[in-house]
C-alpha cells in the first residue's frame, strides 16, 4: 500500500498529510439531498460540528458581473453607459486594482462594441473578461477579441446533471472536460462556473471534477479558475454546518482536497435567503481570493452580492481600503438615478437616499451633540454623504438644527443649535403644517423656501450665504 506524502503547507507552516484521492462517485439515481431540500418544506440547515480553519489568502479582491449577471434582470445598458460604468469601476478599484475584473457577454454586436471600447481604455484593472457558451465558435471569438480568460458554465448538482442535461455524472464530467480542453487548445484561460454548487455532491462530484481540472491546468500550463456559484442562495456561513450548504466546507474542500490555489477560487453568491454578503465575506475568510459582485446587487431573482457592500467588507476585515475610492459609490448612485433612470431603494445601505437619514427627534438630538452616536462612520468623508435628518412632526428642534447644518454644509463654528431663532421659527412652521393635517415628510425644497422667507422677513443671515473668511 502506497504511503501518503507528508508536506509543509506554506500558508499555515504546518506539516500536512496528503489526502486520499477522491474518485468520481457514479450514481444511478440523482442525489438531490431530500433530507435538506424538500420542495414542499423550507430548506433545512443541518450541523455536524465539523469545523474547518480560517485561511485568509495573502491577497483578496472583488470581481464584477454588472454587465453579465446584472443585465439578466433589467433592460440592457447602452454601450455608452457600460463604458461610463467601467470608468467608474476603474476609479473605485484604485491604484491597487481591488476591482480586479469585469465580466461581459459577447453575444451581440452591442456587447462586443462595449468590450472593444472598454479595452481601448487601456486599464490594467478591471481586466475585461467574458462569459460564453461552450462552443468552438465562441472560444474563437474570445481569442479574436484578445481576451485572456472566459467563463464557461459547468453545472455540478444532480438537479442539473440528471434533470436538465439528462446525463449521468460521468457523462457530464467527460463533456465538461472536453469543452474545457477545447478552450485550453485556443490558449484561453477557462473560468469554470460550478453552477448550483450548494446542492451538489461535493466529494462525489465537485472535488473529483476539480482534481481533473487541476490535472488539465498542469498539462497545459494555463490557469483554470473555479467559480463557486451559490446559484440559489442556499449557502450558509455557520461553523459546523454540513455540506453542501456550508461555504467554509466547500472552500476548504476545494483548497485542501482538490488542490485549487486560493488565487484561482472565486465565490459568486445570490441573495435568495439574505446571505449573499455574509457568504461572500466567509469565502474570503476561508480561502477564496475573489468574490464576484454586481453593482447595487442588481441580478437575477433577488440579485447578487452588492459590489459596494464588499468594498466596505474588505475595509473591515483588512483594516484598510487599499486605495479604493469609496466616494465613487455615491457618484455611481447619482449616475444610475439621473442617467440610467434606476432608483436605488431608499434604505439600501451606503447608497439609498435614507441610509444615513434619521427621523426620530431623540436620535436627531444625539446627532446634533455628536454624530458618531447615530452614524455608522464618517459618511461625509467616505461617501460625500453627511448624516441627515428628515424633518417631520417628530424631528423636534434638534432635528431641524441638524438638517440646516448638514444641508447647507455649515462649518462647525457657525452651526445653529436648538436655541437659534431661525430653528425655532422653522419649528413653528413645521408644527403648523402637521396640525393642519399633513402626514408626509417635508421635502428639502420646501424647507429651503421657508428658511429663505423667514430670513428675508426677519433680517436674518441666510445659511445659504457663503461664510466670510476671517
Amino acid at each position: 500500500m502506497e504511503e501518503r506524502k507528508v508536506y509543509l503547507d506554506k500558508h499555515t507552516n504546518l506539516l500536512q498529510l496528503e489526502e486520499h484521492m477522491y474518485p468520481l462517485v457514479e450514481v444511478s439515481q440523482p442525489n438531490v439531498f431530500r433530507n435538506l431540500f424538500r420542495y414542499d418544506e423550507i430548506p433545512k440547515i443541518a450541523f455536524n460540528d465539523r469545523i474547518v480553519p480560517h485561511s485568509m489568502p495573502d491577497e483578496i479582491w472583488i470581481t464584477d458581473t454588472t454587465f453579465r449577471d446584472g443585465q439578466q434582470s433589467r433592460a440592457p445598458y447602452s454601450t455608452e453607459q457600460i463604458v461610463t460604468l467601467f470608468d467608474y469601476f476603474h476609479k473605485l478599484g484604485g491604484p491597487n486594482g481591488k476591482i480586479r475584473q469585469s465580466e461581459f457577454f459577447l453575444y451581440s454586436k452591442k456587447d462586443r462594441d462595449a468590450v472593444y471600447k472598454c479595452m481601448e481604455r487601456g486599464y490594467q484593472f478591471p481586466e475585461v473578461t467574458s462569459w460564453i457558451r461552450a462552443s468552438k465558435k465562441d472560444f474563437q471569438l474570445v481569442k479574436d477579441i484578445g481576451l485572456k480568460e472566459t467563463g464557461i458554465l459547468v453545472s455540478c448538482s444532480d438537479y442539473h446533471i440528471f434533470y436538465k442535461l439528462k446525463k449521468t455524472r460521468r457523462e457530464a464530467m467527460e463533456h465538461y472536460l472536453s469543452v474545457i480542453r477545447e478552450c485550453l487548445e485556443t490558449g484561453v484561460s477557462p473560468r469554470c462556473h460550478l453552477e448550483d454548487i450548494t446542492r451538489s455532491d461535493i466529494y462525489g462530484f465537485v472535488i473529483p471534477f476539480c482534481l481533473e481540472l487541476m490535472n488539465l491546468m498542469e498539462e497545459y500550463q494555463i490557469p483554470i479558475k473555479i467559480r463557486v456559484c451559490d446559484t440559489m442562495g442556499y449557502g450558509v456561513n455557520y461553523p459546523g454546518a454540513v455540506i453542501p450548504r456550508s461555504i467554509p466546507g466547500i472552500i476548504y474542500g476545494l483548497r485542501v482536497h482538490a488542490g485549487v490555489p486560493s488565487s484561482l477560487i472565486e465565490f459568486h453568491g445570490h441573495n435568495d435567503f439574505y446571505k449573499a454578503v455574509s457568504n461572500s465575506t466567509t469565502a474570503w475568510l476561508y480561502g477564496a481570493s475573489g468574490v464576484n459582485c454586481s453593482l447595487f446587487g442588481i441580478g437575477e431573482r433577488t440579485g447578487n452580492t452588492p459590489l459596494e457592500a464588499m468594498v466596505f467588507e474588505y475595509a473591515q476585515i483588512r483594516g484598510t481600503l487599499d486605495g479604493m475610492d469609496t466616494t465613487v459609490i455615491s457618484e455611481l448612485a447619482d449616475y444610475y438615478e439621473k442617467e440610467i433612470g434606476y432608483r436605488v431603494p431608499s434604505r439600501t445601505p451606503f447608497v439609498g437616499r435614507n441610509f444615513n437619514v434619521t427621523r426620530a427627534g431623540i436620535h436627531a438630538d444625539g446627532l446634533l451633540k455628536n454624530e458618531e452616536i447615530y452614524n455608522v462612520f464618517d459618511t461625509d468623508k467616505f461617501l460625500n454623504r453627511p448624516p441627515l435628518v428628515a424633518v417631520s412632526n417628530t424631528s423636534g428642534l434638534a432635528g431641524i438644527a441638524h438638517w440646516i447644518n448638514c444641508y447647507f454644509r455649515l462649518p462647525r463654528e457657525v452651526h445653529v443649535d436648538k436655541s437659534s431663532p431661525l430653528v425655532c421659527a422653522v419649528k413653528e412652521w413645521v408644527d403648523k403644517e402637521y396640525e393642519e393635517g399633513r402626514v408626509t415628510v417635508l421635502t428639502d425644497g420646501e424647507l429651503v423656501e421657508v428658511i429663505e422667507e423667514l430670513c428675508r422677513k426677519n433680517g436674518w443671515k441666510s445659511p445659504a450665504e457663503p461664510v466670510q473668511e476671517a
